[in-house]
């Protein structure tokens, strides 16, 4: 690579990336979303999140060697 090349690649990582600061701060305050989400309530589970469930449970009792393979999977 020549010279000419390197100060092109180096002009070309300044544009590109930005300066690391020392401490970043986040853009905005989180507190108030963590309060709302706090104050949301419970959380709903959808239909098929118990249904997937139930076929789980039914492969389960109906193909006892595949609970090890499920357990191994979570």
């Amino acid at each position: 690579m020549s010279t000419h090349d390197e100060e092109r690649v180096k002009e070309l990582l300044r544009q590109a990336l930005k300066p690391v600061e020392a401490a970043p701060e986040p853009s905005r305050d989180l507190w108030p979303a963590v309060l709302q989400r706090l104050g949301a309530g419970p959380v709903q589970v959808p239909w098929f999140d118990w249904a997937l469930l139930a076929g789980l449970v039914g492969l389960g009792a109906f193909f006892p060697a595949s609970i090890p393979v499920f357990l191994y999977y979570l």
